[in-house]
């Protein structure tokens, strides 16, 4: 039997929650609670209220989901920006 197709949303966090979960409203208006996919926490990216996100959904629970890409917000810092007077 082959693998059920996951729906990919976009939305925004709207609130963090406690256990690494968060609040998230889609573009379509729909409020579900969302984890950090591990290739996020393993890489460290952080996600913030008002960040734009990619969610993958099964389609047999739609309140529920996947946090799988953080869109890059334009002002945030790079990945070369340190802080200064950091000396190794």
């Amino acid at each position: 039997m082959a693998k059920e197709e996951l729906l990919t949303m976009e939305g925004f966090i709207e609130e963090v929650l406690p256990d690494g979960r968060f609040a998230v409203l889609l573009d379509n208006g729909h409020r579900i609670i969302a984890y950090t996919a591990g290739k996020m926490r393993k890489f460290r990216i952080r996600t913030v209220v008002g960040d734009r996100v990619h969610v993958e959904m099964t389609p047999y629970d739609l309140s529920k989901g996947r946090i799988v890409f953080r869109e890059r917000t334009p002002g945030q810092a790079g990945p070369g920006a340190r802080r200064s007077g950091f000396r190794r």
